[in-house]
């Protein structure tokens, strides 16, 4: 019978909010791959986020499914656009949230920050190219469908961690002027950083439950498979950089 990941809650802090985790284990003795913090979209700590969670620690990889809003927040459709608004417009906070994250599992596996890597998926995404653009060294930061825009770009140097992004081509939530400045920016500060464009793939594209309610938002299995293929070659990349 096939093993399943170990799941359990995991509180941590940024400065004084309170963070609800999900820390979720590999099944069994597995090779160990470099430790993740994995971060959501604008739903919360959901169904999709833990899915993907589970879908890497099966592969070996300890995964802190971290909270980017705190107690209260993504039950409550107001809150989660204010908090959403309020992390855009503050990219160094949004920064220090993942880095709490961070922070808590090289605490928890006694790993150095450097050994680890960051995946997040829409909202998660665009909070992991802000801690790559705040200067914090991980082994690898990873955009899935996220937001590529900042209220503060990057100077030359202060991307010291490795970036790959996934992009749907037909995503109507980046603008073709948003996706160019991205790549100018990264061009500019010499960060090492790969972008993947998947061809008729919309926002959402990894989100295999989406129930097509929402436009511009579709599931694409074939973008989602080769996504998760290159982002499994990307971590292996980091491990023995």
């Amino acid at each position: 019978m096939r093993r399943l990941p170990i799941e359990e809650f995991l509180a941590y802090r940024d400065v004084d909010t309170t963070l609800n985790g999900v820390l979720v284990s590999p099944p069994g003795p597995a090779a160990q791959r470099v430790p993740l913090v994995l971060l959501h979209g604008g739903a919360g700590l959901d169904d999709h986020a833990r899915a993907q969670a589970r879908r890497f620690a099966t592969r070996g990889h300890t995964v802190l499914a971290a909270d980017l809003y705190g107690p209260g927040v993504a039950s409550n459709r107001d809150r989660v656009l204010a908090t959403i608004a309020e992390l855009r417009g503050e990219p160094g906070r949004l920064a220090r949230r993942v880095e709490a994250a961070v922070a808590t599992i090289a605490d928890l596996l006694a790993t150095p920050a450097e050994s680890i890597a960051v995946i997040g998926f829409c909202l998660g995404g665009m909070a992991a190219l802000e801690l790559a653009r705040a200067g914090v060294a991980v082994s690898g930061v990873v955009s899935v469908h996220g937001g590529l825009s900042t209220p503060r770009t990057a100077s030359p140097g202060e991307v010291r961690s490795r970036v790959l992004v996934c992009h749907g081509g037909s995503d109507p939530h980046v603008s073709p002027g948003e996706l160019m400045a991205f790549v100018t920016e990264m061009t500019a500060v010499g960060a090492d950083w790969q972008l993947v464009v998947y061809g008729r793939a919309h926002h959402g594209f990894t989100h295999a439950h989406d129930d097509g309610g929402t436009p511009g938002v579709a599931f694409d299995p074939v973008a989602d498979r080769r996504a998760h293929a290159i982002i499994c070659d990307f971590l292996d990349e980091t491990a023995r950089c």
